[in-house]
């Protein structure tokens, strides 16, 4: 009885699938569906925003088919022509198909129809790459990524007229492409397709959407679910392992984003095809978060450019103009319509004309960019990415603490780093990634040795190294297996304030870094303060990076620079690739170090205690440089603390101040307002006193017992606050 019920219960589930993910049997039902193809068609010339975009694409899809169509045979790595024009055979493949749904322009389909088929001939011949990628390689492409990248741009043009493809034409870009394809990139590849990784995101994302548009339930759960259907592995555990509830990523903001496109993609198409899934709901509405989040994690436009980053990647990408158009689909959230207006164009579907037509009404509201704290980790116990920000303006401050885990093989060993943007421009910088994304001609687009040997290490970045080693010896799986403690967020009028701990980077060594942006009416811009302690049981060399962009105007320290010769600060770690340009050693002045970037200044002061502890006290000027012939490296400069020592604490804070103008020939408040800055260490608080020339001095305290309400007297003045951190004149 049990079993006969059992087979009648599995029966009605599978026909109940099999029913709602037949029910809709007409193409387009991908991205843009039938309904909103006809929607738009009809509306089209209602819409100045969205028809700036779909008259852009026309233009480009015209002139790419003025030329022959050209398929080559695999060859080039990326960067090379064959890889560049497959990429843009999928492109032309999906835009003509959009075009031919909206204009029903029969030369549209035409164009597509003669791209599939001639790839439906070319794919059953190919193996492996030429010119293989060391891992996952593919067979279009030198990786498998790219291949799944194909697929997904393909497919929705394939989606896009199907409808009107001959039973004949059908069978054979199915046979001879499509399913062929998709069996590689899942059962042939299973280490990429169950990978818990953006790769696997992009494969189970191609997989899915083409058994969508092929009715292939098979293909679209395996794609869910993973190869066995179990959902341990699969597009809804990419959902669970990849981001924290916050939507934060964990790989950071340059991969959040390319990840991004598959998830909201194929998430759309299943919302499409299968709403009853309810997929924006998953995880309380996480891929709605993981768009937001991803806006929120760029300054000026530019993505925080932290771990495995190519810097000049903005929110006007691709994938975020998929992301905010199906955002805005489902929220009609008008401060959305703000983003879309500075990334310039809308994606052409039916989100984004409804984005577009928000643009024209006038519905605009601008974007609520502010402080944020993104837990990192499947359960938001991994760290934090921590975003604090004072002022609205386009050049509005903004401190960035990087307090994450490792963020899996594309992340950095930089534990306590952090980045400070200001008017508009990267001030405290962290140097991303070390590659020419598709430039044959460096290392063939590759990630560069110099990624690996420089960008990824410790001393790379604003963050402490010990004994001129990277953290977890530069092993990245090593460094995965842990997570900063953050020991509090605070955010109050006068000042936010984080504090984390690590004491895993490197052995017998405790690291606790205090970061604060302090607000006070005497300054004219936020101070950025710093304190870090550091504690070991035996002594250690401690340097210290601050990584800056701009032109030094002014040191305060007895400099001794290397004029007639230069010799590299290392031989291992990235320490080989640096410079050393000067030294300096602290005076009876407080030491600073000042520059200008676009217009403006900016201090740095150290307090004497960070060299009172050793001798060997010193600052190092330091420019990359160093051992790279091939000049596969930005020449970029930092200041480094150096001591050696057992236990330290270093403090300093970064003043923003002045102006300069070139045109008008004048310049405003160049030199530092601040004569000193002392630390006093009491048993229930650490208090920094700040003392400004204009005679406006600052106390900040910071207690050590926990975010209640404390009392100290220091200087014959009590200072009474509750929370964690105070700010006080004194």
């Amino acid at each position: 009885m049990n079993i006969t019920r059992l087979a009648i219960t599995l029966f009605l589930l599978s026909f109940f699938s099999l029913t709602c993910f037949a029910k809709n049997e007409e193409n387009p039902r991908l991205i843009l569906t039938i309904d909103d193809a006809a929607i738009i068609r009809s509306g089209l010339n209602e819409s100045p925003t969205f028809m700036a975009s779909f008259s852009h694409l026309k233009r480009k899809v015209d002139a790419t088919m003025a030329a022959p169509i050209d398929v080559p045979i695999p060859l080039h790595a990326g960067g090379g022509y064959t890889h560049e024009q497959h990429k843009r055979n999928n492109n032309t493949i999906y835009e003509a198909g959009l075009l031919y749904q909206l204009t029903s322009d029969r030369k549209y389909f035409d164009h597509a129809r003669a791209l599939l088929l001639a790839y439906a001939d070319l794919y059953p011949t190919l193996g492996e790459h030429p010119n293989k990628k060391e891992q996952s390689p593919g067979r279009l492409f030198w990786q498998s990524l790219n291949e799944a990248v194909w697929l997904v741009y393909s497919i929705q043009g394939y989606d896009a007229i199907l409808s009107s493809l001959s039973d004949q034409d059908r069978e054979r870009i199915e046979e001879g492409l499509l399913r062929p394809m998709t069996n590689f990139l899942s059962k042939e590849s299973p280490q990429t397709f169950n990978k818990i990784h953006n790769h696997g995101t992009w494969a189970v994302a191609a997989v899915g959407m083409t058994g969508y548009v092929l009715n292939d339930l098979e293909m679209v759960e395996q794609s869910l679910m993973g190869l066995d259907k179990s959902g341990d592995f699969g597009f809804l555990k990419q959902i669970d392992k990849l981001f924290s509830p916050d939507g934060y990523y964990t790989e950071g903001p340059y991969y959040q984003r390319y990840a991004l496109m598959p998830f909201v993609l194929f998430a759309r198409a299943i919302e499409n095809n299968e709403p009853e899934r309810k997929i924006f709901e998953h995880r309380n509405g996480l891929l709605l978060k993981a768009i937001y989040a991803t806006v929120q994690l760029s300054y000026n436009k530019l993505f925080f450019p932290i771990n495995d980053a190519i810097k000049d990647k903005s929110i006007e990408t691709t994938e975020l103009v998929n992301g905010i158009s199906i955002a805005y689909g489902l929220t009609n959230d008008p401060a959305l319509l703000d983003i879309a207006t500075l990334q310039g164009r809308v994606s052409i579907s039916g989100d984004g004309y409804r984005l577009a037509k928000g643009i024209d009404d006038g519905l605009i509201q601008p974007f609520p960019y502010r402080s944020m704290h993104f837990k990192d980790g499947e359960n938001g116990d991994q760290g934090a990415l921590t975003i604090f920000r004072s002022g609205l303006e386009h050049d509005h401050q903004a401190l960035v603490l990087k307090n994450t885990s490792q963020g899996l093989g594309h992340g950095h060993f930089d534990r306590l780093n952090w980045l400070y943007f200001d008017n508009g421009e990267e001030i405290v910088s962290d140097y991303g990634a070390a590659r020419f994304l598709n430039i044959e001609s460096k290392y063939g687009g590759h990630y560069l040795p110099e990624n690996n040997l420089y960008a990824k290490q410790t001393i790379a970045h604003n963050t402490l190294v010990v004994d001129q080693q990277s953290q977890y010896l530069g092993k990245w799986r090593l460094g995965q297996k842990y997570a900063p403690e953050i020991v509090f967020v605070e955010q109050k009028a006068s000042h936010e304030a984080t504090s984390a701990i690590v004491d895993s980077a490197y052995d017998g060594v405790v690291m606790q870094r205090t970061m604060a942006l302090v607000s006070h009416p005497s300054l004219s811009k936020s101070l950025v303060l710093d304190l870090l302690k550091v504690s070991s049981d035996s002594d250690h060399q401690y340097d210290l990076p601050i990584h800056f962009q701009g032109h030094i105007t002014n040191v305060v320290a007895d400099l001794e620079a290397s004029v007639e010769s230069r010799s590299p600060l290392g031989k291992a770690n990235g320490y080989q690739f640096l410079w050393k340009e000067a030294k300096a050693t602290p005076n009876k002045k407080l030491p600073q170090v000042t520059w200008i970037n676009s217009g403006r200044f900016y201090t740095a002061s150290f307090a004497h205690s960070n060299f009172s502890s050793s001798e060997n006290g010193e600052m190092l000027f330091t420019r990359i440089g160093a051992n790279d012939p091939d000049f596969n490296l930005r020449s970029e400069q930092a200041v480094i603390q150096r001591v050696s020592a057992r236990d330290h604490t270093f403090l300093s804070i970064l003043e923003t101040h002045g102006e300069y103008n070139p045109i008008l020939e004048y310049t405003n408040e160049s030199a530092s307002n601040v004569a000193s800055l002392v630390l006093i260490e009491k048993r229930s608080a650490d208090v920094v006193l700040v003392e400004l020339k204009n005679g406006k001095n600052i106390a900040i305290a910071i207690g050590k017992s926990g975010a209640g309400n404390h009392k100290i007297t220091v200087a014959n003045q009590s200072f009474s606050w509750s929370g964690w951190v105070g700010v006080f004149d004194y």
